[in-house]
């Protein structure tokens, strides 16, 4: 299945973010199974998303999956997507900002071909298939992005967050896993003349922290990202802030939407001085990264929900 969507931005009223195209990315920000629904970090990152969409700029969301904990949605009409998606979203600045939606393994324990099918319910809510394309222009130049969103448990199996750091089993469908794979490999070839190339999943190639690096991605992902000399890869699953850089490639962990763990018992398990930013205070409200294109470069931006810069880094053109 070859799916590509092409995201066009008007530019901003008064050019506030004019010649740029800005987008936030959050992770694990599914809330609780049970009422209220949220968690207080949940609603304090989502207000302060908010606050930086409308100062530094906000064309979309980027959603890195465990939107719904524990165990995802039943069907459609789960009232879990008014109570941890709609009704927490609502500050002035995302009003009408896309979200562009990838599936983490809390998904996969419930229904998502239900948040799929939830895409013609909700006009912010974009999830078209598990894995597709974005193609992005950055307004005023002829400089073009490309967003590839994976399904990495299709590719890699599904791990259970709170066994003791167990890490995912292999694929519950290797056609699919293998179907998967041949897509990203022909989208990276076609990105060849884009100035940037994104590629977001949900479980990381790096981390320090609880789940640590995922062979699978290793194994498989790693050397397509370094080939294709791809500007970064977003994830979360891990439940703190992190940005590493091994091989010419930014690996950007943004994994603090609703709990914050500070541990990093994988410290020893990533490439000596590739660790460049890590954050997982548990007094903090949570936090998100911000990520800003221009012809000449991307600028990371990683905030905590008291709208703190904590750490910022500009990654190059290809």
């Amino acid at each position: 299945l070859w799916l590509a969507l092409a995201l066009v931005t008007a530019a901003t009223p008064g050019g506030a973010h004019g010649g740029a195209l800005t987008f936030l990315a959050l992770g694990d920000w599914g809330g609780l199974p049970d009422p209220p629904f949220v968690t207080p970090r949940e609603v304090a990152t989502a207000a302060a998303m908010g606050q930086a969409a409308t100062e530094l700029g906000g064309d979309f969301v980027l959603a890195l999956g465990d939107n719904f904990y524990y165990e995802g949605v039943r069907d459609e009409w789960d009232p879990r997507f008014q109570d941890t998606f709609e009704r927490v979203f609502v500050s002035p600045g995302l009003r009408g900002v896309p979200w562009y939606v990838m599936a983490g393994n809390h998904d996969h324990a419930g229904n998502v071909t239900a948040q799929l099918r939830y895409s013609r319910h909700s006009p912010r809510w974009h999830f078209p298939h598990p894995y597709y394309s974005l193609r992005l222009h950055i307004p005023g130049s002829n400089s073009s992005a490309r967003l590839l969103v994976l399904d990495t448990v299709l590719l890699c199996g599904h791990s259970d967050d709170f066994g003791l750091a167990e890490l995912p089993a292999g694929p519950r469908d290797a056609a699919a896993a293998a179907a998967h794979l041949g897509w990203l490999r022909a989208q990276l070839e076609a990105a060849a003349g884009d100035s940037f190339v994104l590629v977001a999943g949900h479980y990381p190639v790096w981390s320090v922290a609880k789940h640590g690096p995922t062979p699978c991605l290793l194994r498989l992902l790693r050397p397509l990202l370094r080939r294709h000399r791809v500007t970064a890869y977003l994830c979360g699953h891990d439940h703190n802030l992190q940005y590493l850089e091994e091989g010419g490639v930014g690996y950007i962990l943004s994994g603090a939407g609703n709990f914050m763990e500070d541990s990093r018992p994988h410290e020893g398990s990533v490439p000596p001085g590739s660790l460049r930013f890590f954050f997982g205070s548990p007094t903090s409200p949570g936090g998100f990264a911000h990520l800003r294109l221009e012809p000449s470069a991307v600028t990371v931006t990683f905030l905590e929900a008291t709208g703190r810069v904590l750490h910022r880094v500009t990654l190059p053109p290809r």
